[in-house]
Parts: structure tokens; sequence; C-alpha cells
């Protein structure tokens, strides 16, 4: 087996391919739009290239033929928020060879080394982590549009190399397609905390679009800052761009916001579930799969939703202000019959408070994604991210 960095776009375009062939047969797989995939590694494009670097690489066999496939990377902003410098990994393919596995590994954890990381997160992704973040250990069905799939065995791939369980990511289903959606308690507390003074709810509009995500980010950076380690406070320009490239299949009436005598204090996205789509497009987006993507979409082929972020701001969590904004939602899902399910993730483990929520409205766990990390300098003590929050919020008690 020969491993070779990825420098020029022949090389560039067997890195995109090769989940092509490696998913070939099965039908739980959708390939991710090729404009999508390539963007992440390209300057102009990913801006966590202006405070990050990334390397990949490709593994042939004997025959000259592509086995595997790794990138490397370092978000500075990221990286810096953490006990310890922390790289990640992520793209990560591979047959079911052992051996081919671990010279991944090893060439990737190599090179962050290098570059002065003392741990490695994987697999995770070079960007915001709402999208291709973690590993998929449970539940191996078509995932919803931004969730990763892969193969069962990378499990024990990454558990023999040495990645221990950081967190876990949940994901949540419900089945909207009956009358009563959600529990009568659950409703009655929804409906006490819609008709309190000073509050409102509102979803999202493209005629206001600058309102909306300014507000989002708003709830966004308040609610996660005091949470997380590596927090990375949101701008608008990032939000913004996810809504100008889903405007063609986001609906208005999934994106919802509370408020609190005009301030924002919640949100939570929901968006239809493209990859009910794009499995009938192979990564293309030629004339011909534009007409198809609009007639699947006419033909309201996407019966599924995702919960992509939410946010409740520190003043209001257990005021069961996010009830209220699933009785917004389902008000829609009354009107509008063809969404039938509804998909939560992800939630990590360490969100109680959402857990409680979506257990409230009788979602049921589905789907388990890990983020793993591997400890390069063995000298550093192994810390659970929920044990990390834990630390983090009494320091910040202790300190006021």
């Amino acid at each position: 087996m020969i491993i070779k960095e990825v420098v020029n776009r022949k090389e560039s375009r067997k890195f995109l391919n090769f989940h092509k062939t490696h998913y070939r047969d099965d039908p739980n797989w959708v390939c991710p739009l090729d404009s999508e995939f390539k963007a992440i590694f390209d300057p102009s494009k990913n801006r966590t290239f202006n405070h990050g670097i990334l390397k990949r690489w490709l593994l042939y066999n004997s025959d000259n033929s592509v086995i595997g496939r790794i990138a490397a990377f370092v978000d500075y902003n990221r990286s810096k928020a953490y006990r310890q410098p922390t790289g990640g990994i992520g793209f990560f393919e591979v047959i079911e060879d052992e051996k081919a596995a671990f010279l991944l590994f090893d060439t990737a954890i190599a090179w962050l080394k290098e570059n002065g990381m003392e741990a490695v997160d994987g697999p995770v992704t070079f960007g915001s982590n709402e999208s291709n973040w973690g590993l998929l250990v449970e539940g191996f069905v078509q995932q919803g549009y931004g969730m990763p799939y892969n193969k069962k065995y990378y499990k024990d791939l990454f558990e023999k190399y040495g990645f221990r369980n950081y967190f876990n990511q949940y994901s949540f289903h419900r089945d909207i397609a009956s009358v009563n959606v959600f529990p009568e308690r659950f409703m009655k507390i929804a409906e006490w905390i819609s008709q309190r003074s000073g509050y409102s709810f509102e979803h999202f509009s493209f005629s206001n679009p600058d309102k909306y995500v300014n507000d989002l980010v708003d709830i966004y950076n308040t609610t996660w800052s005091e949470f997380r380690e590596d927090f990375q406070p949101m701008v608008p320009s990032d939000f913004r761009e996810t809504v100008q490239k889903g405007k063609a299949f986001l609906d208005e009436e999934l994106i919802w916001f509370a408020y609190h005598n005009d301030e924002p204090i919640a949100f939570f996205v929901l968006f239809p579930d493209l990859n009910q789509i794009l499995k009938h497009l192979n990564g293309k987006l030629h004339l011909l799969n534009i007409l198809k993507f609009l007639y699947l979409k006419k033909r309201k082929t996407m019966t599924r939703m995702r919960a992509v972020v939410a946010g409740v701001k520190p003043a209001f969590r257990n005021s069961g202000v996010e009830s209220a904004i699933f009785k917004c939602l389902y008000n829609v899902f009354m009107k509008k019959r063809y969404y039938r399910e509804l998909e939560l993730s992800w939630v990590g483990d360490f969100n109680k408070p959402m857990l409680s929520v979506y257990k409230a409205i009788g979602a049921e766990h589905a789907k388990t994604h890990v983020t793993y990390r591997y400890l390069i300098n063995n000298n550093i003590e192994f810390i659970r991210l929920e044990d990390e929050m834990k630390g983090l919020v009494e320091g910040k008690e202790e300190k006021s």
C-alpha cells in the first residue's frame, strides 16, 4: 500500500469520487452534491481557511487503485479553545482492512503532531459542526441532509486505534402523520406559554431575511458562549450564506423565533430533508438534474424534516418557550400534511434540557453518532465533553 498527498486536480477528483464507488451498493447512502463537497476544500469558498490549514491523502493498493482517503486539519480558533491544542480528521473512507485504516490514521496524526497538536477529534469536518460531524454507530438507515453516513466497521477501526468517545450525538425521530402529533400535557404547557404577556412568535421570512439572521446570531452566541470551550461566535454572514444556498428548498414556516418584549430569546430551525431528492441526482446539478430537482420538489418528495440548530437564551431556559415554538410548528404540520416525519438531529449527550424536550414531545431515539478524541500527548488526561462543560460552568459560578 502507498499513501500520497492530494496535490492536484486529478487527485482531488479521485478523493471526491472514492465515496461513490465505496458506497455504490449501499441503498442507505446518499451522494452529497459534488459542488458542496468540493467547496469544503476551496479556500475561496470555505472561510475556515482564514484561520486554519488542511491536508488530504489517498491510499492506493498494489495495482494503483484507491482504497482509502483521509483529511487532517487545524482550525486554530477552535483548537485554542480546548484544554490542549486539538486538530481534526475527517472525510475518512477505507476498505475493510485494519492495516489500511491505521496507515491513514498514522499519516494524518503525524501531520497534526508536526503542527503542534496534542489531540485530535474525528471524524469531524473543516467548518461548523451542524453538518458532517461524528461517526454513525447506531441507526444505519438513510440519514437526513447534513448527517454523515459510514460503514459499520469504522467503529471498530477507530476504537482499536485508540480513539475514545468524547461525546455522543443523538438523533430522535417523531412520526407527525397522526392527528395527535404531540402529547396533550406538552400542548397545554405550550398553549399557556404562548399566551403569556410579552411573548410573541414569528417564522422566518425571505422578505426580511437580515432581521431574522441577526436575531438568530444574537440568540446563538448568547446561548452557547457559556457552554462550550470550543465555542466560536457566529457572524451574520455565516447563516446568511446558508439561507441563500438553501433558498431553493427551505420552507419559511419551518424556522421559528420567540421574542419577549421584542427581544429575540429562542429559535428553532428545521430544514426539509434534501437527501430525499439528492438520492436521485448522484451528486450532479447539470440541467437534467436541475429539472429533476424541481419536479421532485413540486411532487412534495421531501416528507421529512431535520432539526438543524436551536437555541434558548440562558435567562429563558426552563421557561417552556421551546414548547411554545413546537406548538407553532404543530400548526404548520397540520396545514402541510405532506410532512410526515420529524428528525431531531443532532443533540449532544451533554445537552440535558434539549434531550428532555425531545422526549417530552414523544420522539424516539433513532440514531447515534460519536465524536471521538485521540490523545497524541499521552500525558494529558482524557476528559469527556460533558465533564469539561460541568467544570466550565462550575468555574464561572465560582468567579461570579
